[in-house]
């Protein structure tokens, strides 16, 4: 009789405790075209991915506002290197031509990424407050729910300034009890707190930089995004009326810490 080790459970298998006959049968192509089972892997291994950075985001928050730099860097590494791997899955997307993708496009009908919540919840819990992203999601539905609920509480950079006063920084009452509902607005005040802190060259100016590199990370992404949507579809309207690549383009220089940036020339 073979031993059980203690807490497994008899039943258990690697493709049961991966829920693998669900996910591997959660592809459902609406054409007989060979590519289109390529382009629901890489959208559904995308989401994946976000939920991912959904959890360690949360992590990093409770990290920093305990004031553990060790932690808060290792998890900011983690989030940076996934970032480094949807980057990468760009480079398999763009092995579909125009022609491949243009032979199953209409079968997407309304759908479009821009309805993806997890990304948009993604956009809140790094700072992004814009009531305009609910006009995908119907009143009541557990992804407004979700973006609503990340618009309202503190934002990664709104956790790192808490994480700076456990640092013995002296930060402005404004910022830390300001509006969270509200977008951040760059504050010179908290650009001479970033200043001192980078000139002390310790703990906090290591995490400054790591959300630097997380803020480009994300650039990167939105750049090599709407760079495979141009080449895709060029400049014709995005699946499910969005405006495509005109609009993708109006957020590759969207700065998640502008403070961080207004300070490079003063250093």
């Amino acid at each position: 009789m073979t031993e059980q080790t203690p807490g497994q459970h008899p039943s258990l298998t690697y493709s049961s405790y991966l829920a693998l006959d669900d996910v591997l049968s959660a592809q459902h192509p609406r054409s007989d075209e060979h590519d289109e089972l390529l382009f629901i892997v890489i959208h559904q291994v995308y989401e994946l991915w976000f939920k991912q950075m959904l959890h360690e985001l949360t992590g990093l928050q409770q990290r920093l506002e305990a004031g553990d730099t060790p932690r808060a860097l290792h998890t900011l590494g983690r989030v940076l290197t996934i970032l480094k791997v949807n980057v990468a899955q760009v480079d398999v997307l763009e092995t579909m031509t125009p022609r491949q993708f243009t032979s199953f496009r209409g079968r997407l009908d309304a759908s479009s990424g821009f309805q993806s919540a997890q990304f948009r919840e993604l956009e809140a819990t790094l700072g992004r407050r814009d009531a305009r992203v609910f006009e995908h999601y119907p009143a009541g539905s557990q992804g407004r729910e979700r973006i609503a609920a990340a618009m309202a509480r503190p934002s990664v950079f709104d956790s790192f300034l808490r994480y700076l006063l456990t640092q013995g920084y002296d930060v402005p009452r404004t910022a830390l009890d300001r509006d969270l509902s509200l977008a951040w607005e760059p504050s010179p005040d908290v650009q001479r707190l970033l200043l001192t802190a980078y000139a002390d060259d310790g703990g906090a100016a290591q995490v400054a930089e790591r959300l630097v590199d997380l803020d480009e990370g994300l650039q990167e992404w939105r750049y090599r995004h709407v760079k495979m949507v141009e080449r895709t579809i060029g400049a014709k309207p995005g699946t499910g009326g969005s405006s495509g690549a005109t609009y993708l383009w109006s957020t590759v220089t969207r700065s998640l810490f502008p403070d961080l940036w207004a300070i490079r020339s003063e250093m």
